[in-house]
């Protein structure tokens, strides 16, 4: 009937046909193009092959191309030819979807010598226990070759310890089958789940001298069971004699389930977007596969790619209009056509159709045809500018280095962001997320999805100025591992002014804490002075045991940041530098807070660690009056806080200056020698400073008093301290001599 009604209208056949030549073109001409491929195999710079075979990331030859346990060394054989070896065992191929490698194996031997009755033995083991790989057991069989052969290999896990045997008898050559391993001339048996060593030796006594004359060797090996297929020849010749078998190892990253994994993102191994984690199944740990519909190398950033159906006919046939989308396809018929065209299907034209209908056909689709064109063309001009965009942003913001130099330095706890990882944390950075902002840019609060609740400092400025300041700043912090400072997860580089994600600290600022407007809570000197030895402690770290040493360059309170204990942690490392090696380095640019500036590095530009030890005399001084550092409200002889408190210590007024909370006859001593650390960190010479190492040693001293206030009234400690009240006219750094020092003794019971 079909046919019937298209011979009565061969206008409307021929249209139908040009109509889905047409759609066909167009679907040909906005298809995406593959060049050849270029899926990323290794890491960037390392080598991909050696010896023909494919060494994909995790594995890698060398170190720093590897994950760990996954190094892989490019040796010349006996052959003349390049071969991968992992350790001493030649790789023959690697597999990421299964998570399996295949190795060469040597085959044991137990050989009888006619001349002297004696036996030739060569035995083999294994031991995989502190590596990340494991026998397979669906793909390996324990297989012994031999006439009154009794081949044993004892295997274990981590748990238990296995023994097995295989028996393999034959009186005649003529007895043997060729193709048959049942026990007649060849034996195989499986081996357990979770299997990472084994041992194989064989029962002399087993053996009788009426099979020596025909069969002088028996032979055991774990082998890939598809690779062996018995032969007579085994047994009367020495064919298997110092040979090698093919065997599987399932390999698998950590010790971790997928659940436990994800939770530590840092170390998470699927780094790619589409990509999926797989626990393992013999034995510990996990893997990584490309999700459906992409393919490549789950273990690197954008390792996994979508995958082109409608260009590959072979495993995705499609007879209608096929059109690619990400992770699938679609396949259809052309329009006045239906029916199935996917795997073999065909179209069939649509019966009983009006005289009128091809030519409304033809009209809407040509219309359709011209805005699909159009939008189609300018859609794919704009995504790929973005892409570029995103591409240039993170090779500019040195994001290829920054990837590398975490894989060098597993386990850095570090992390390259997407920005759609931080827009679904932050709600698209939504206004209700604000936890504060500065001259630089918002600080937003987000949820990872790991439930991880983060800082994301977005700034908004872009000249280089101030583009150097973040990258110095993601930088320095990267490499800081200290209670005390507040820790840098990680940052977001393919927009245009990098975004860095911090830890939360949930309880504000020291600013916020000394300064706040309503219902200001009491702070107690035991508090103010753990908080000022908690910093203390921050800088000095910086100064001497950060490697290169760092200079913060912009101490203040708010830039003291408060966790749900009330911890001290240092922010805001923008104006920070690396420890100037030689006078070439240093800045040229005077920065950093009114109030809290080192008077001779705004004299000479030279930043120093005492100029951190300046601005932290500073901080104390707010801690003990609540002033501001500068006050542009109050007469000009007292805007400055610094200068304001030297001279109030100069004429005995402290009293004037402290604040209402913490002035108590009994800390009075305690808090004079606070103050008199505070102005020796203030002193106009800058070597005539203490050193931040210093500063927190006396804190520490001043806390452990604080807690026996005991010693402070203590008639002999109070000799030694004599004189301390007194102030010359250049107030010095005399706060760490001996008589102070002897108030720790007596605490410690010396």
């Amino acid at each position: 009937m079909i046919m019937e009604h298209s011979k009565r209208n061969p206008t409307k056949k021929l249209f139908r046909h040009i109509l889905g030549a047409v759609l066909f073109l167009l679907h040909f001409l906005l298809m995406p193009r593959r060049t050849e491929s270029t899926e990323a195999v290794a890491l960037p710079g390392c080598q991909d092959t050696c010896g023909g075979v494919r060494i994909p990331y995790p594995f890698g030859i060398g170190i720093e191309c590897s994950m760990r346990g996954f190094k892989l060394t490019c040796n010349i054989t006996n052959g003349g030819v390049f071969r991968p070896f992992l350790s001493n065992a030649e790789v023959l191929n690697i597999s990421l979807s299964s998570g399996q490698a295949r190795i060469n194996n040597p085959i044991s031997r137990q050989c009888y010598i006619k001349e002297n009755s004696t036996t030739n033995l060569k035995f083999w083991m294994w031991n995989l226990s502190s590596t990340p790989y494991r026998f397979s057991y669906t793909l390996n069989k324990f297989t012994t070759v031999g006439c009154d052969t009794l081949a044993y290999i004892g295997i274990r896990n981590k748990v238990n310890s296995y023994q097995s045997g295989c028996v393999s008898v034959c009186q005649t050559p003529e007895s043997l089958v060729n193709g048959s391993c049942a026990g007649i001339g060849c034996c195989q048996t499986a081996i357990p789940k979770g299997i990472s060593y084994y041992k194989v030796w064989f029962d002399r006594r087993f053996s009788s001298l009426n099979v020596w004359n025909f069969s002088a060797c028996s032979y055991a090996v774990l082998a890939e069971e598809g690779w062996f297929e018995f032969k007579s020849s085994y047994i009367t010749t020495r064919e298997l004699y110092d040979g090698y078998a093919p065997m599987a190892i399932d390999w698998a990253i950590g010790n971790e389930t997928c659940e436990i994994a994800k939770l530590n993102m840092t170390s998470y191994a699927c780094l790619s977007e589409n990509s999926r984690c797989i626990n393992s199944t013999n034995g510990p740990g996990y893997l990584c596969n490309c999700s459906d519909g992409y393919r490549g190398n789950p273990y690197l950033l954008g390792g996994c790619q979508d995958i082109d159906e409608c260009a590959d006919k072979d495993n995705y046939p499609c007879s209608g209009i096929c059109s690619n989308t990400p992770g699938n396809f679609s396949c259809s018929c052309p329009p006045g056509e239906y029916g199935d065209p996917s795997l073999n299907g065909k179209c069939y034209p649509n019966p009983k159709r009006s005289p009128t209908e091809p030519v409304a056909i033809g009209i809407s689709a040509g219309v359709v045809i011209l805005l699909l064109l159009v939008f189609c063309f300018y859609f794919i001009r704009e995504r790929r500018k973005l892409k570029q965009v995103k591409e240039e942003y993170f090779r500019r913001h040195g994001g290829w280095l920054l990837y590398e130099e975490i894989k060098s330095k597993q386990p850095m706890s570090f992390k390259i962001f997407t920005k759609k990882e931080l827009e679904e944390a932050t709600n698209k950075f939504d206004d209700s997320t604000i936890l504060g902002r500065g001259g630089c840019g918002t600080v937003h609060k987000g949820t990872l999805k790991n439930n991880r609740v983060v800082a994301i400092k977005r700034s908004r400025v872009i000249n280089d100025s101030q583009m150097k300041e973040l990258g110095k700043e993601m930088l320095i912090l990267s490499q800081i591992n200290h209670k005390n400072v507040v820790k840098l997860l990680g940052c977001c580089l393919e927009v245009e002014v990098p975004m860095l994600v911090y830890e939360f600290v949930p309880n504000g600022t020291l600013y916020q804490l000394i300064h706040g407007k309503n219902n200001t809570p009491h702070i107690s000197l035991k508090t103010r002075l753990r908080i000022a030895h908690e910093s203390a402690e921050a800088l000095s770290y910086l100064h001497s045991s950060a490697s290169p040493p760092i200079i913060h360059g912009d101490v203040k309170p708010s830039n003291i940041l408060l966790d749900e204990n009330y911890m001290a942690k240092v922010s805001d490392f923008g104006a920070s530098m690396i420890a100037p090696m030689d006078e070439t380095q240093f800045v040229t640019l005077v920065q950093g807070t009114c109030g809290y500036l080192d008077p001779e590095y705004m004299l000479t530009s030279i930043l120093t660690n005492k100029s951190d030890v300046y601005s932290f005399g500073v901080v104390l001084l707010e801690l003990l009056t609540g002033k501001k550092a500068f006050n542009f409200a109050a007469p000009e002889e007292e805007r400055s806080l610094s200068s304001n408190f030297i001279s109030a210590m100069k004429a005995g007024r402290l009293h004037e200056l402290l604040n209402d909370q913490i002035i108590s006859e009994e800390d009075m001593e305690l808090i004079k020698e606070f103050a008199e650390l505070a102005v020796a960190c203030l002193n106009i010479i800058a070597e005539e400073r203490p050193t931040m190492k210093e500063v927190a040693e006396e804190l520490d001293r001043l806390q452990k008093v604080e807690k026996h206030p005991w010693a402070q009234h203590n008639p002999e400690v109070e000799s030694l301290l004599e004189g301390s009240s007194n102030y010359p006219e250049n107030v010095t750094t005399s706060y760490y001599s001996l008589d102070k020092k002897a108030v720790l003794n007596i605490e410690s019971g010396r």
